[in-house]
């Protein structure tokens, strides 16, 4: 009888065993599946956000997060149709888009960066950019390097007989929105003709995808002249311009200057969308932006929901500590503050 007992406990403890071993399993499988964050948008960003995923992942096995950098403007459009678990822009969304989307979003800055004027001009690798130079060469009302005003402004500089190639973004995209922000404020024949826009209608120049894209034609065509985010210049060795800030002073894109230029917002909106182009400031570089996570009020999925909040507020802790090794410059410390408990009620 004690032998059959023990063979009936042992029958019952290895059924509840598998039938425990198997909702652990099923619960598992569900959290795994969760855990399989999806999001796209801005290239800008991308270096960072790649290596923060890769290095987030790692910390938290069982946790994928996949981004395609495929620009601001395909990322408002994926993360407002749905399709992804959050997006990525440089750009912040306007009302309307933010009324349309079918779920309720919020803008998170993640980190600062400078946009800067690439350019590949025989014999040279310096130049300086006064804002209106600037934005008459994207205008084509420059259109050689030897011009008298490009050679005002470099002294000394011995500018070729070569004619100017502009190159631009051929899709929507965050990084020219910044950058046609900032001409806008500083030059109005640009604010009368082409304006501030994700996707502009360029009246010259040859269209490269992604700052990629943009930093690859400068590099294969000589004479050109382009627009990436300043780690795309760092990692390609092409030589980036001075430009005149708003305080007239030359000045070169440098973290300490994009810090200078969000330190000129006093006051920072609710919603976290705020322009600092031409920031005032001695030492502020003038093409510097904030860039945005575009995260869910509320997630469709929970167990998404709690892992994209657990990763925001590593990002905000663990994660603006490395921005600087790759050319962008940290949150201040009283928006993290700020951004934390705006992710708290994330649900």
């Amino acid at each position: 009888m004690k032998k059959v007992s023990f063979v009936n406990s042992t029958m019952n403890s290895i059924k509840v065993a598998a039938v425990t071993g198997g909702l652990l399993l099923l619960v598992a499988g569900g959290v795994a599946q969760a855990q399989k964050l999806t999001g796209a948008g801005a290239t800008f960003p991308y270096p960072i956000y790649s290596k923060w995923f890769s290095e987030y992942s790692a910390a938290h096995p069982g946790v994928e997060i996949n981004y395609q950098s495929i620009g601001s403007g395909g990322g408002i459009k994926q993360v407002t149709g749905g399709l992804v678990d959050f997006g990525a822009s440089d750009v912040p969304m306007n009302d309307d888009q933010l009324a349309g989307s079918k779920i309720k979003l919020i803008h998170i800055p993640s980190v600062l960066g400078a946009v800067v004027p690439i350019f590949n001009v025989t014999g040279v690798n310096d130049l300086k950019f006064s804002p209106d130079v600037l934005a008459d060469i994207f205008l084509g009302k420059i259109s050689n390097w030897n011009d008298g005003r490009i050679a005002k402004d470099n002294p000394g500089v011995k500018l070729p007989n070569e004619t100017i190639n502009v190159i631009h973004r051929s899709e929507g995209s965050g990084t020219t929105f910044i950058f046609s922000d900032y001409l806008t404020k500083v030059s109005q024949d640009w604010a009368n003709g082409p304006n501030r826009g994700s996707a502009l209608n360029w009246p010259k120049g040859i269209g490269g995808k992604g700052n990629e894209g943009v930093a690859g034609l400068v590099r294969q065509l000589p004479g050109s002249i382009g627009y990436v985010e300043l780690i795309y210049a760092m990692q390609n060795h092409i030589s980036f311009g001075e430009i005149k800030n708003a305080a007239g002073n030359w000045v070169k894109a440098s973290i300490a200057g994009v810090t200078e230029a969000a330190a000129s917002v006093k006051q920072m909106p609710a919603d976290y969308r705020v322009s600092i182009t031409n920031a005032p400031g001695a030492n502020a570089y003038p093409i510097s932006s904030f860039t945005w996570l575009l995260v869910p009020v509320k997630s469709a999925d929970a167990n998404k929901g709690k892992v994209l909040k657990d990763f925001l507020n590593w990002m905000l802790t663990s994660g603006e500590n490395e921005v600087s090794a790759l050319y962008y410059a940290p949150l201040p410390k009283s928006l993290v503050d700020k951004e934390h408990a705006t992710v708290d009620n994330l649900h």
